[in-house]
Parts: structure tokens; C-alpha cells; sequence
């Protein structure tokens, strides 16, 4: 089986079973796991304090992945506000063992702001390259990601979301098609979604409802609810 980390915030629990239930829903090779940070916290693993500028549960733990997957093999990391629309299996087909992680290498400079529930929005490099991860755990280099690493104050969330542990050789490539940020990536221009980024916020807000792409997340809320 394949692992799919998903974040998990009290914020946007019905985000997170969307996603789950996108994930599960097409794919027999996958289990998908929650990266609840009580429960890292409870267990001693994550023991850093409450970041304040963290805009998700999430923000640190999601580093997490290579040790909680026991440095084998491969695994993802997604945020919870994604969607998927095909198999999982697809993006595990493209690992390539050269590479410690891959990601879509977004060129993504969104306006100063705020987004989803008043969560500030900031300008960063390799911004939203994190969101979506796929990890070779095995890899050497992802052996510097220890827990103790991560809950190092020391550690910054600059060095971790910008990959400061890798040289850039190690940074393999996925299409944006995997990581489709809703309302940055445009349709045919840019190809077709494979997995929705709702990262504006998605239509769990009052104020996103009619978002774009809001009809195929409120069909996957349907599909859910009819499944249970």
C-alpha cells in the first residue's frame, strides 16, 4: 500500500474527509493517514510549541512524513484542501529514486492579503511547493529530517518549506496538473487538473461557496454522504 499523509485542521475537518474520500474513492493501493498534531503531540513525537503565524495545524508537521513512514519507501504529503480526480497511483508512478522529494515547483506570487478564514496571505519562495510532496523517505538526505529537527525551535518554517535541507538537484519536478492551484492555473493554457488546490479557500467558507471548481467539491460532499 502507498501512504498519503493528509493534514488535518480542526478548522476544516469536512475539508479533510472530502479529500480522504477523493483519495479512497479512486484508489485501491492507497491508506490514507491524518497528520492530527494532538495526536503527534499525545504520542511525544511533535512537541513543538503553538506556532502563531502557522496558518494550518499542519505547518510544521507535515515534515514529519519521512520519520512517521519509518525512512522507507514512498509517501505523500497533501494538504487537506485538495481534491483529487484520479488514481493516487498516478503520481507514485512518477518517483524517481534521485530525487528526495518531488513537487510542483509553483511560480505562484498570489497578492498580499488574506485568504480563507482571515489567514493572511504572504509572499514567499518556493511558495505552495510544500502542499503537495511527494517523499522519497529513504532517501539519505531525508534522514536530517528527525523529530528532533522539526521540533527544534531553532528550526524556522523557512528552511523547512523551501526544502533548505536538499540541494536543488534533489528537488525532482511534478506537473502543476497534481498541485492545480484554484484560480492561478487556467485551463487549457496550463493542461487539466489532476488534483484540485482549493488554496484561496475552498466552498467550506460562506465566502468561497461559488468558488471555482466549487461544483466538483460539492459533488464529492454528496458522494461522501452518500457513502457512509
Amino acid at each position: 500500500m502507498n501512504n498519503i499523509y493528509v493534514g488535518w485542521d480542526s478548522r476544516e475537518d469536512i475539508a479533510y474527509q472530502v479529500c480522504e474520500h477523493s483519495i479512497l474513492n479512486r484508489s485501491k493501493t492507497t491508506e490514507v493517514i491524518p497528520l492530527k498534531q494532538k495526536h503527534l503531540r499525545d504520542s511525544g513525537v511533535y512537541t513543538r510549541d503553538i506556532d502563531k503565524l502557522g496558518s494550518t495545524e499542519f505547518t510544521f508537521t507535515r515534515f514529519l512524513v519521512p520519520f512517521l513512514n519509518n525512512y522507507e519507501g514512498w509517501a505523500i504529503f497533501c494538504d487537506c484542501d485538495m481534491v483529487f480526480l484520479g488514481d493516487a497511483k498516478d503520481i507514485f508512478d512518477q518517483a524517481d529514486d534521485k530525487y528526495a522529494l518531488m513537487c510542483v515547483q509553483h511560480d505562484y506570487t498570489p497578492p498580499e492579503g488574506t485568504k480563507m478564514d482571515g489567514q493572511l496571505q504572504l509572499q514567499y519562495p518556493r511558495k505552495n511547493w510544500s502542499s503537495m510532496v511527494l517523499f522519497n523517505c529513504g532517501h539519505p538526505s531525508n534522514k536530517r529530517l528527525t523529530k528532533e529537527l522539526i521540533n527544534d525551535p531553532e528550526t524556522t518554517g523557512k528552511y523547512l518549506h523551501r526544502f533548505s535541507w536538499l540541494q536543488d538537484n534533489e528537488i525532482g519536478e511534478l506537473s502543476c496538473e497534481y498541485n492545480w492551484l484554484v484560480g492561478w492555473y487556467k485551463e487549457p493554457k496550463d493542461g487539466s487538473p489532476k488534483v484540485l488546490h482549493y488554496t484561496e479557500g475552498g466552498p467550506w467558507f460562506d465566502n468561497m461557496r461559488d468558488c471555482e471548481y466549487s461544483d466538483i467539491w460539492k459533488k464529492e460532499v454528496i458522494n461522501l454522504y452518500s457513502s457512509q
